[in-house]
């Protein structure tokens, strides 16, 4: 299934997107996409209701797929090529980080440019929901703690990152520094989440072109290794790293954003995404 949220910014509805292409409301089978409404039991309950009955809509606006997450989740130079460009060795363990939930958007909503910002950035990442609780859970059973897979844009402000001291966190969470989705599309449609194709151009130049498949560490390992120091909760959202081609690895100068700019991105089978940056707003 893929699964998506709709309507003006904090007042979404769930829906889904049919055979035809066509968005349904699911609002009388769940009341969001977030919480228990991710668990194998409440996707099982949408499968088998009779989709072609619910009403078609037609929205202006595609919000975040999931319900501001309890957690978003990064892992750092988890593409061996992205590493190589940064100037940084390969992580013998995943490199976690948190991105604040305050910066999720929608997939096609404007990008803003922090105040006093010289060098916003762009990663397309493979996003992982978590649709049941997952302590302490094995690599082998990892996957089944997943309700689904997603795109992200881990939007970064690589001098707030990197050259103002302490950790990534303050380079990561600007408002609209994770726009999520289009769709939130579910585990049993992703044969193998390390397989997937990815890109990213900005201004129609293609500055990303990866594959899942390089991933340092794969999707199953990040969940286990995570819940291993936190609790896992249905809506968290993991952000598994980005593939070589960001705007601090271009030679012989990087190349960063600027207000008037687009990125467009996608992943193979869960979408696109387009995104104008914008002067920050107050």
């Amino acid at each position: 299934m893929k699964l998506l949220r709709y309507g003006p910014a904090g007042a979404e509805k769930p829906a889904i997107l049919d055979a035809e292409g066509q968005i349904r409301d699911i609002s009388s089978l769940i009341s969001d996409l977030g919480g228990d409404a991710l668990s194998d039991a409440s996707l099982d309950r949408i499968r088998q209701a009779d989709i072609s009955a619910l009403p078609v809509v037609q929205p202006q606006r595609i919000g975040a797929c999931i319900a501001r997450p309890g957690k978003f989740i990064c892992v750092g130079l988890n593409y061996a090529d992205h590493a190589k460009e940064t100037g940084k060795a390969p992580p013998e363990e995943p490199i976690l980080f948190m991105k604040a939930a305050s910066a999720v958007v929608g997939p096609n909503d404007d990008v803003e440019i922090p105040r006093g910002s010289q060098k916003t950035d762009w990663e397309v990442e493979l996003g992982v929901v978590i649709g049941t609780r997952a302590k302490y859970v094995d690599e082998a059973q990892a996957l089944n703690h997943v309700a689904g897979y997603c795109v992200v844009n881990d939007v970064s402000e690589r001098a707030f990152q990197s050259e103002r001291g302490g950790q990534w966190t303050k380079g990561k969470s600007h408002d609209t520094f994770g726009p999520t989705g289009p769709w939130l599309v579910t585990r049993d449609e992703v044969a193998n989440p390390q397989n997937l194709a990815l890109w990213l151009d900005v201004d129609g130049v293609r500055r990303q072109t990866g594959n899942t498949n390089t991933m340092i560490f794969g999707v199953a390992h990040l969940v286990s290794y995570i819940s291993q120091f936190m609790t896992l909760e249905p809506g968290d959202i993991i952000a598994t790293g980005t593939p070589p081609g960001v705007g601090m690895g271009i030679r012989p100068e990087p190349v960063f954003l600027k207000a008037g700019q687009v990125m467009t991105l996608g992943i193979e089978g869960l979408g696109e995404q387009r995104q104008t940056t914008v002067e920050a707003r107050a």
